[in-house]
């Protein structure tokens, strides 16, 4: 599995340079934000140490598609709920117990918690659908999008900027632990997701 995950890292690194590659970790922002299990961290953070020199080029197309993305979500969730917003939720909280949850936390909390949901591992394309569902207001909730999203990313770009060849370098040894705290920061965020009252 490992040596999989690695050939694809070393894929990745090598298209940093190719003309589509932005459009392509755009693509991913998108669609994480909104539909898709799969985070942009790591292919920012591949593209960024291959490319310091581009690093918050890319960090800015990043944050710029995951809140197109968001808005997105907060549409399926604002308009088509009764079919692909529940049809998405259902696929990562077939029980609605998470539902319930984002519900208290919007209740008590408000847009701040799509800050966090956008600042962490938590999955955000359940806080984007359920913002457009729960009928928070668009300005509100981009704003909030941005600044969690802008923060996060921003500060991928800054350090690949400042340290992206010792990431590189990091990344080549230590490829096999990097992508085992990847894994388990992504299911750790689904889990904490599940056991927050």
């Amino acid at each position: 599995m490992f040596a999989t995950l690695r050939k694809a890292y070393e894929k990745v690194l090598t298209l940093a340079d190719r003309p589509w590659a932005e459009k392509a970790l755009a693509g991913l922002s998108f669609a994480e934000a909104s539909f898709f299990p799969i985070p942009p961290d790591p292919l920012l953070l591949a593209m960024g140490a291959g490319r310091p020199d581009r690093a918050l080029r890319f960090a800015m197309v990043t944050t710029l598609a995951s809140v197109a993305g968001a808005l997105f979500g907060w549409l399926l969730g604002a308009f088509l709920m009764d079919t692909v917003g529940a049809a998405l939720l259902d696929l990562y909280d077939g029980d609605r117990v998470l539902w319930g949850k984002v519900e208290v936390w919007y209740a008590e909390w408000g847009v701040a918690a799509v800050v966090v949901a956008a600042l962490t591992p938590i999955p955000f394309k359940v806080f984007t659908i359920a913002s457009g569902a729960l009928g928070l207001p668009l300005a509100p909730f981009l704003a909030a999008c941005a600044a969690g999203r802008g923060i996060r990313f921003g500060a991928e770009g800054i350090l690949l900027r400042l340290f992206g060849a010792k990431v590189k370098n990091w990344m080549d040894r230590w490829f096999e632990w990097a992508a085992v705290i990847f894994a388990v920061l992504l299911v750790g965020g689904f889990l904490l997701l599940g056991a927050l009252e």
